[in-house]
């Protein structure tokens, strides 16, 4: 797991602009499963058009690379798969940003995401309903085995604050049965 610094340096800094946002990826299954090193943090974004700038003001760019306001723009603009990154110069830590867009399940993501004490700072996370959906369907494109390895963490450590029936819906919705009854069978090794 990065030092926590690393991450908290992209978490402060949206907190203090009210920006709705949550994490999620490896950190999420981090907090909900087991420590485990990354190099990154995922985090989706609620960030309309008219605060772009305000965004970029979080991150100067002397202690930030942040992309020109009109690559942010255009990746605000996408219905769905919109992404940039922000890389802290001195530690090469990175932010993987995904904007909410027209996605259906960060925006469910985004109604249930939870608020967290971490480090004395206040966190919002992504429910893990919806990092085991993402991790199954980044399993599906790339077939590493760590994001299984994530989910099953996730489940045996929180498993009773998972909601069963909301995760075996979205897995059909999602077409991600095949990749669920992987999961199964790795679970059983």
């Amino acid at each position: 797991m990065p030092e926590t610094d690393l991450f908290l340096l992209f978490i402060e800094r949206l907190n203090k602009s009210n920006l709705p946002y949550m994490v999620t990826g490896s950190i999420a299954s981090i907090i909900y499963g087991e420590p485990r090193m990354t190099h990154d943090i995922d985090l989706v974004l609620e960030l309309g058009a008219d605060e772009i700038q305000k965004f970029i003001n979080l991150f100067p760019p002397e202690e930030f690379y942040c992309p020109p306001e009109n690559v942010i723009k255009t990746e605000v603009a996408r219905k769905t798969k919109g992404h940039f990154n922000i890389i802290h110069h001195k530690t090469g830590f990175k932010a993987d940003i995904y904007p909410i867009g027209q996605d259906q399940l960060h925006k469910w993501a985004m109604r249930q995401r939870k608020k967290i004490e971490f480090e004395q700072c206040n966190i919002w996370i992504a429910p893990p309903e919806y990092v085991i959906i993402r991790k199954l369907q980044y399993y599906r494109q790339g077939g590493s085995s760590k994001h299984l390895r994530d989910i099953n963490r996730m489940l045996e450590v929180s498993g009773d604050d998972i909601d069963k029936s909301a995760l075996k819906r979205m897995v059909a919705e999602y077409n991600l049965s095949d990749e669920w009854r992987k999961l199964q069978a790795v679970e059983r090794k």
